[in-house]
């Protein structure tokens, strides 16, 4: 058949199944002796009016009825075959109709015919070329030539009122599978018993009983059992009446429906598919939901391989093929099976799992191409004895008969294999078995390329979380902390928030939080670049509006080198942040903000206070200077700095947030940590919406007995006196092992700062000495200049310069700081073990 006789066999058993046909049973003269109850709702005619009439003065054209005579006495109409004709109705007027018209043979011999018509108005699929300008006589078969007419895969069978086959078409029996000469003068439970039977002869009773036709029935072939097939039909049942309206028996119109159903099972799978796999960016996990859907809607048994790089998010090879007589590793990323703890597989899903290097898997991992067995061959000497001897016996205990090995492959890279196995469905895969697999695997594919991609980029976020917050961040002697960072952006783990607690000299802490806007990587990265830079600036013991300002410089900086080139610059970096210094040998703390949320302070009783502290603009818009406020703090006062994210509610004011803070803040009972945990707990939107970062410092100070310190006029008679006081407190403090370095470098600073700072003191001649016992021993020097000492390397020939470079040397480090009055340069040294 042509494309177009294959059009009219799909629409013609579309049309079976749509609707409920006329259907009359013609004897071999083309006599009407059964009249169903919608041929007399089609045409008019009653089955009184009917029956004994020729079927052929129902058509229109005289040609018509004339061919259609000559046919049925020369039986040239065989087989089953369609088309479309005008029929006359009883009130006179013309219908097109859709014709099909099948032989029957009879038990008696004789030959019949059953006539299935529809009104073709009901029928907007049938071929728009089959119509009725064109006569029936000009497609009728005559005894010269072939038929023309499309011939039809429909099964009809005819049944007495004792539901006994009395007439059958040739295709019935090619379609169910009973045989003529089995099915004719017998009942269907007789030539096929079971349950199948017995639920269509109910359903024949019930069509003989009501008269109203039963249509699209479902049934399976009745198929030996040694046929593997799963084919599956559906049928229509209608009650054929004679001249005197009683029931004369059943008409069976049946239709092959195994390819369509299979076409919407697989459309089934397919739309499971799109909504099981790929759930998560988990690739075991993806993996194990391939292989639940597999089984059992395609198998009994299926794995999910993976190479092991791809959990991992590396970069798998193109062809996974042996190297070196070595085949790469597998991961089993999922197991499914019909029985309970899968016993069929040699491992557990997550195991390593070995390759053979002769087997259809290697042939698969080289082609890149689908392994199809659908007879397994499980037999002595197959590649399984030889190379795989443990996987051979599990095949043999497990009945295993078919089997498909499908490549799991995404962007040109092989990132694992499937495999697909019967065992108690004796059906054999097939070529459409195999093409839903690939399919499936397809699928999964992307789901798996995602998550590896997804693994990849996760870890390079946490490898740049990890290098851009504090890995162990602690207040020394200054403060306790505690903090919580939460990104919004949960997949990477990563956002715009940061935060820093950074020693500063003269066991003083900076705290520093900050938020760029946005979030994931590239909030990130810019917030990374505002890390960097405050740390520098943090340790150039700035005051912080200064530290600020100069902030506020950099974000400007890096805002024009990211803007294109003749286009005006665009704030590209939004940010806002809050610097604090605490100095715990006089408990008080320099704050400066810009743009950012106030901070808390909890007093040690547990009353919580937003200090008045200028707002100050967010950083990268250089439009007014920043403000610093110092305040006096008690010993055990803990300072909160926070992120908006952790305050801001969509609808609602910011101070409702606030209040919200201060509630959760005044918990004084609890320790440190706990106080954060519960604060974020508490306080955090869900879902999240925007990062939270809350960092917690309780505040310490030092004792009168860990701080010494005297004036000095600036005279080089009293270094030597200096150098006294400075060893006799060592002596005090039991660190008797650091008085010769210490006096090395009091005597350096004590010369360094009246040599180069009686030039600019301002007539204020006098000379700071400040030693403090903490985490480290601090040695400061302080005088009114503003000169920023240097260290050089000196000549030989050079009488001066080398006192710095001394105290570099003595020191674990070193440096200066301004102050309103002048400058401190300091050292600090490690303390004994001892001590």
């Amino acid at each position: 058949m042509g494309s177009s006789a294959e059009t009219a066999v799909s629409e013609a058993q579309t049309a079976i199944k749509r609707v409920r046909p006329a259907i009359a049973l013609l004897d071999e003269q083309g006599t009407v002796v059964g009249w169903s109850q919608a041929a007399q709702r089609l045409v008019g005619y009653s089955a009184m009016e009917a029956v004994g009439r020729s079927a052929g003065v129902l058509l229109v054209a005289a040609d018509d009825r004339a061919r259609a005579s000559q046919a049925a006495r020369e039986s040239t109409l065989r087989g089953c075959w369609s088309d479309v004709t005008q029929v006359r109705h009883r009130d006179g007027r013309s219908i097109d109709v859709c014709l099909c018209v099948s032989s029957l043979s009879g038990h008696d011999g004789r030959d019949w015919w059953v006539v299935c018509a529809a009104d073709k108005a009901s029928l907007p699929a049938w071929p728009a070329k089959a119509t009725a300008a064109e006569p029936l006589h000009a497609r009728l078969p005559s005894p010269s030539r072939l038929p023309l007419p499309s011939r039809l895969p429909i099964g009809v069978v005819i049944r007495d009122t004792h539901l006994r086959c009395t007439q059958v078409n040739h295709t019935q029996g090619s379609k169910d599978g009973i045989p003529s000469h089995k099915r004719l003068g017998r009942r269907l439970t007789e030539a096929a018993p079971g349950a199948m039977a017995e639920m269509l002869e109910a359903v024949m009773h019930q069509v003989l009983e009501s008269g109203d036709p039963a249509i699209n029935v479902d049934y399976q072939a009745f198929l030996p059992a040694n046929v593997r097939s799963n084919r599956m039909l559906t049928a229509s049942y209608v009650r054929l009446d004679d001249a005197q309206g009683r029931a004369l028996g059943v008409c069976v119109v049946s239709v092959d429906v195994t390819d369509s159903r299979r076409a919407r099972e697989r459309l089934a799978i397919l739309g499971e598919a799109s909504r099981r796999i790929g759930t998560t960016l988990d690739v075991m996990q993806t993996g194990q939901e391939l292989a639940d859907l597999a089984v059992p809607l395609l198998a009994d048994y299926a794995t999910v391989d993976l190479a092991e790089s791809v959990p991992l998010g590396e970069e798998p090879l193109a062809h996974l093929s042996p190297q070196g007589g070595r085949i790469p590793v597998f991961r089993r990323a999922g197991l499914a099976s019909i029985h309970p703890r899968t016993p069929e597989s040699l491992f557990a899903r997550g195991e390593p799992v070995f390759v053979p290097p002769t087997s259809p898997f290697t042939g698969v991992l080289r082609s890149g191409k689908s392994h199809f067995e659908p007879m397994l061959d499980a037999s002595p000497g197959t590649w399984l004895d030889h190379h795989d001897a443990a996987r051979a016996q599990k095949l043999r205990e497990h009945a295993m008969h078919s089997l498909m090995i499908v490549p799991i492959k995404a962007r040109g890279a092989m990132l694992g294999v499937v495999v697909f196995v019967r065992t108690e469905d004796a059906r054999p895969f097939e070529e459409d078995d195999l093409l839903l697999a690939e399919e499936l695997v397809s699928w999964a594919a992307l789901a798996l390329d995602n998550a590896r991609q997804y693994v990849r980029e996760r870890s390079a976020a946490l490898a740049l979380q990890r290098l851009l917050l504090p890995h162990r961040p602690t207040g020394g002697s200054a403060a306790d902390v505690a903090w919580r960072y939460l990104p919004a952006d949960s997949h990477h783990g990563i956002g715009g928030d940061w935060f820093d607690v950074i020693p500063l000299s003269g066991a003083r802490v900076a705290l520093v939080v900050g938020d760029v806007v946005g979030h994931g990587i590239n909030a990130a990265a810019k917030m990374g670049q505002l890390r960097t830079a405050m740390r520098t600036l943090a340790d150039m013991d700035m005051p912080p509006d200064e530290v600020l300002s100069r902030l506020d410089e950099q974000v400007i900086r890096l805002t024009e080198a990211e803007a294109e080139p003749r286009h005006q610059v665009t704030t590209a970096m939004a940010a806002t942040c809050l610097y604090a210094v605490y100095d715990p040998v006089t408990r008080t703390c320099t704050m400066a903000r810009a743009g950012h949320p106030l901070p808390a302070i909890i007093d040690p009783y547990g009353h919580v206070t937003f200090p008045d502290l200028p707002t100050g603009a967010p950083l990268g818009l250089g439009l007014v200077p920043f403000e610093s406020v110092t305040w006096e703090l008690a010993e055990g006062s803990v300072l909160a700095l926070y992120t908006d994210g952790l305050v801001e509610v969509r609808d609602q004011d910011i101070s409702a947030g606030m209040n919200r803070l201060r509630a959760a803040l005044a918990r004084p009972d609890l320790t440190l940590d706990d106080l954060c945990s519960s604060a974020v707990d508490t306080l955090r939107a869900k879902p999240p919406s925007d990062d939270v970062t809350l960092l917690l410092a309780r505040t310490r100070s030092l004792n009168a007995d860990q701080v010494a310190s005297w004036q000095f006029r600036s005279d080089p008679a009293i270094v030597g006196h200096a150098r006294t006081l400075a060893t006799r407190q060592l002596t005090q403090w039991g660190l008797e092992q650091l008085a010769e370095s210490t006096e090395l470098i009091v005597s350096e600073l004590f010369t360094n700062a009246i040599i180069h700072g009686s030039s600019d003191c301002n007539g204020d001649r006098t000379i700071g000495l400040r030693l403090i016992r903490h985490e480290m021993l601090t040695c400061e020097v302080s005088d009114a200049s503003n000169s920023h000492p240097l260290a050089r390397h000196a000549r030989t020939t050079d009488e001066h310069g080398r006192g710095l470079f001394l105290v570099n040397q003595l020191s674990r480090r070193w440096g200066t700081r301004h102050t309103s009055d002048g400058k401190i340069i300091w050292a600090d040294q490690q303390l004994p073990t001892s001590a």
